[in-house]
């Protein structure tokens, strides 16, 4: 077992860790045979802790059955501390290869004359309910438990009952019975029937036995009419109709019915609380006399506490669905006017309401209706939205209070929806924003700060208009001493640099550059300088990383900020472009290769083996390629400048039939830029290949940074498209598939501005496509080399994957067989198959799933012929070569597969296996890993026994006849 761990995680990519999995697991298993108790509980709680750092089966498997024998042998404590093992590590239970064993070992206790071990037992069964969903003699224990003098028991065995529902529909049907017995009997005490009635909300496996169960609990929500009784029982019925789907609109009613006419406030929190889990569930399913039943309870009730949570289901239905349908189903819908609604009613005698989670979520109301019901005519409704929103900001501006902050936010989140669908109101939003910037405190500033600067994001022509409070504000804050000064400080800048949309005025870097000196550390001014980048503010950033060079205490992260200084002088050096001058703009590039190539050597000595910074590296090694592909452009467009007049070239050109000539006399010089040209096209195509690929492999990076990969991919595109159009083949060139699909989605100013330089590149080359035909080699080369610089014009904004990493993901394989060690091949026999294991586990940094999740891992495998041995045969194609892909889906982070694998060629084979992720809208990443082994095709002892008769000369007999080498295939 220790062997075949050891090769398995060697060729899981652990390298020389392999030895501590092996180690840690002797560790443990030494504290598990010690003869002290408490040596014994301290390995049992390290189990978690080894599954997490080795997550695959064989190390898993054994380590369960290791705690198997402490839980069958050992005393209660140990048993409950193996039993908290098992619930922490539910995700691990199905790498377990033994399960037979193990639920052997594990199931000897229920027959211990100790009521308390056989809880523990039932407890330990119901954690493991997702493995053993069937296990007869399991479901009979838990049915024999449920009538138990002891109610410890007792108890383990409704949570093990609860458990095995929810996985198996056939102990869900033979249990209801049971259950249903126990709740109506009299002999059972009312706080056992409590714990009972939730198993009820497993019962969904089909259409009768959630029918029945929730008649069950019909009956008992009507017999039973104390406070406990129906706050459970209700709570079950909701859960037991979501998980049903079908009974959703009743339970609704029910919910809403038990709001407006039961008395008691507890019964009501707990009928909001499941209408708000039915809001965000299926809000769909909220029919218009459902809503207005919710409103005329949210208008009638005197609790304010009532009031904020009828508010709060009704603030999640109006961002879904559920609003369109409220106003379009309305009796005479088109003759009313959306105040004559209850709904904006409630909403708008909300707006001012004493109590800010009231006025929070009434305002909340209003942004929604006004984004989601567009084409009805709401002008007094923007209206009422505004005011409340800058009256909560000027309530919650001057409160530091935790919940005036989070009340804060929501006002900031409606600020900036509204003003996103409804332009024309920004103005008044900003104003008041700016008002209370300089009143407001320190916690409220930072998020005003935010929403300022994705309101001037969304809409640029609002930003010169804040600089002059801003710069103020800067003065200010540098000025004071408070404990947030230095996120002050950060947001400040941020908004500056999207508010300065072109370039920063040197009285502005002068204030920033003077506030960071006197009251900053250097990580605030590493923030700002990373922000300068990502803004396009290069020369600032510049600035900022020189200062911050020798603030450093480890010469990575010197490299890091020296390649980050070479990249911002490159981009500043392309900031000096000018029109029509193509000698300057040839010797501006080149200062930009200069220092970009400056730049990747220190971003090459910044990276580590555990931070590759491979997105960084391919991302600037495109850059640099995509400079000199557009420096090779501007030198071919000058060459061509000595080309005659293009109506000879083209008489010349048709004679001939070479289209190429068109371009210049049939001379070897004009032959040789055409073909310049046609090489400058493919090169631009490749790059948006690369460009492609690097997108591919950016799983975890966010929609900014892909967005800006995608638009570097469009620029060369672009070019390709304009060289193909003007010179190559301009007959063939379609504008279609080029057009622009607007700016609607514009999220930034750099795609704003990149979008434009795109639209305007492509009406340039459609007008010249048009008017002249076939185009002048002049007019040519000036739309070519003005495309390029206007391009090059536009500043490179460094996006927040490019430094910081807030999603992380990675795949890690393992293979078996596998070597012993890496080198060696695996021997397989030519007339055999190789079954190829392939294992993996997805691993995922703090934050999994924030801007996509895995949906299924695809692994392709293929092999090729290194070496090859022996005679040549006349083999099929089909078996020379293995080449195929599974898609698996990951449980609890876990995949496995097999792949048959044929090696009819005698020699060394070598195999790789890759994977790649699709996520959950089917796009695939190219994440990998690459894992590699080799195999050695040996051929069978029959073909060797009948090859070295036939060398000698011999007749081979007939029963060997029949069994050759290929006889098979």
């Amino acid at each position: 077992m220790a062997a075949s761990g050891k090769s398995f995680l060697a060729d899981a990519g652990y390298g020389e860790q392999e030895l501590d999995a092996n180690s840690a697991l002797m560790e443990l298993d030494k504290g598990l045979r010690s003869g002290k108790l408490g040596e014994q509980c301290e390995a049992v709680v390290r189990f978690p802790r080894l599954f997490q750092k080795y997550p695959f089966p064989i190390l898993i498997n054994s380590a369960f059955l290791k705690l198997a024998d402490v839980f069958r042998v050992g005393n209660n404590f140990l048993r409950l501390c193996v039993l908290k093992v098992t619930q922490q590590s539910e995700k691990h239970l199905e790498k377990i290869l033994n399960v037979d064993e193990f639920v052997k070992r594990v199931f000897s206790v229920i027959h211990s004359n100790d009521p308390v071990a056989r809880a523990i037992t039932l407890r330990m069964l119901g954690s493991m309910a997702s493995i053993i969903p069937e296990r007869k003699n399991a479901h009979h224990s838990i049915r024999q438990s449920l009538d138990s003098h002891d109610n410890v028991e007792v108890e383990a065995a409704i949570f093990a009952a609860a458990n095995f529902s929810a996985q198996s529909k056939d102990f869900a049907v033979g249990i209801c019975n049971k259950i249903s017995e126990m709740i109506q009997g009299l002999a059972t005490p009312v706080d056992l029937k409590l714990k009972l009635i939730p198993i009820l909300q497993h019962m969904h496996h089909d259409a009768s036995l959630a029918s029945s169960s929730r008649q069950l609990l019909q009956q008992l929500v009507t017999s039973y009419p104390s406070t406990k009784m129906v706050i459970v029982t209700l709570h079950t019925f909701t859960l037991l109709a979501a998980s049903s789907l079908v009974d959703i609109p009743k339970q609704i009613q029910l919910l809403l019915q038990y709001l407006k006419n039961d008395p008691r406030k507890a019964v009501k929190r707990l009928a909001i609380q499941d209408l708000k889990l039915l809001a965000n569930k299926t809000p769909h399913t909220w029919s218009r006399e459902n809503i207005q039943a919710l409103c005329e309870s949210a208008l009638n009730t005197p609790y304010d506490s009532l009031k904020m949570g009828m508010l709060s289901v009704l603030s999640t239905l109006s961002g879904t669905i559920a609003i369109k349908q409220y106003f379009s189903s309305a009796p005479g819908a088109a003759a009313t006017t959306a105040r004559s609604f209850d709904l904006v009613k409630l909403a708008q005698e909300c707006c001012y309401h004493n109590n800010r989670g009231i006025a929070a979520h009434g305002v909340r109301i209003l942004t929604n209706i006004s984004a989601s019901c567009q084409e009805k005519d709401l002008l007094p409704l923007e209206q009422d939205a505004v005011f409340g929103l800058e009256a909560l900001l000027v309530l919650c501006s001057q409160d530091d209070s935790p919940g005036a902050q989070a009340t804060l936010k929501i006002t900031l989140t409606c600020m900036v929806k509204l003003v996103k669908c409804r332009p024309h109101l920004s103005q008044s939003v900003v104003e008041s924003l700016l008002a209370q910037l300089h009143s407001a405190q320190d916690n409220a500033r930072i998020p005003m700060c935010h929403c300022l600067a994705a309101i001037a994001m969304q809409l640029p022509v609002l930003a010169d208009g804040m600089l002059g409070h801003l710069m103020d504000l800067y003065k200010l804050i540098g000025q004071s001493a408070t404990d947030k000064k230095q996120e002050l400080l950060v947001s400040l800048a941020t908004v500056i640099f999207v508010s300065s949309q072109k370039a920063l005025s040197t009285e502005i870097k002068t204030v920033i550059k003077q506030q960071l000196e006197n009251a900053s550390n250097g990580w605030t001014a590493y923030r700002i300088a990373r922000q300068a980048s990502r803004m396009g503010n290069h020369d600032m950033a510049r600035e900022l990383y020189q200062s911050l060079l020798t603030q450093v205490a480890s010469e990575h992260f010197y490299f890091w900020l020296n390649s980050l200084k070479e990249f911002s002088h490159a981009e500043q050096c392309l900031t000096g472009l000018q029109e029509d001058s193509y000698s300057s703009a040839l010797s501006c590039i080149a200062e930009a290769l200069k220092s970009y190539h400056k730049g990747i050597a220190s971003l090459t000595a910044a990276s580590t083996p555990l931070n590759p910074l491979s997105f960084q590296c391919g991302f600037v090694k495109l850059r640099i390629d995509l400079l000199q592909a557009f420096s090779q452009l501007i030198c071919t467009c000058n060459s061509l400048k000595t080309s005659p007049p293009p109506a000879i070239a083209t008489t010349i050109a048709m004679t001939s039939g070479n289209d190429l000539q068109r371009c210049g006399r049939i001379s070897n010089q004009a032959l040789t830029l055409s073909l310049q040209m046609k090489h400058s096209m493919e090169e631009f195509r490749s790059l948006a290949t690369r460009y492609g690929d690097l997108y591919q492999s950016s799983f975890d990076a966010d929609s900014a940074t892909l967005r800006n990969v995608e638009l570097q991919q469009q620029s060369c595109l672009l070019i390709s498209h304009a060289i193909e159009a003007l010179i190559l083949d301009p007959e063939s060139a379609s504008f279609q598939e080029y057009s622009s699909n607007g700016t609607a989605h514009v999220e930034s100013e750099y795609e704003r501005r990149m979008m434009s330089v795109f639209n305007h590149v492509l009406e340039e080359v459609e007008s010249l496509n048009r008017k002249y035909a076939p185009v002048s080699y002049l007019a040519s080369n000036t739309c070519l080399c003005n495309a390029v610089i206007a391009l090059l014009k536009v500043p490179l904004s460094f996006q927040r994957y490019f430094f910081q990493k807030l999603q992380s993901t990675s795949i890690k394989l393992a293979l078996s067989p596998s070597p012993r060690n890496p080198a060696e091949p695996i021997a397989v026999q030519n007339n055999q198959q190789l079954a190829l294991k392939v294992e993996g586990v997805v691993q995922h940094g703090s934050k999994p799933g924030l801007f996509r999740k895995i949906q299924s891992v695809c692994l392709n495998v293929s092999s090729v012929l290194q070496s090859k041995s022996g005679q040549d045969y006349k083999i099929p194609l089909d078996n020379m070569t293995n080449e195929m892909e599974q898609r698996v889906e990951p449980h609890n982070d876990y995949f496995s597969t097999q792949f048959l694998l044929n090696f009819v060629i005698l020699g060394t084979h070598n195999i790789t296996v890759e994977s790649s992720v699709i996520d959950s809208n089917g796009i695939v990443w190219k994440t990998g890993p690459k894992t590699t082994i080799f195999v050695k095709s040996l051929e069978d002892p029959y073909s060797q026994q009948v090859r070295l008769q036939q060398q000698q000369g011999q007749p081979p007999s007939q029963q060997q006849q029949q069994r050759t080498a290929y006889s098979r295939f």
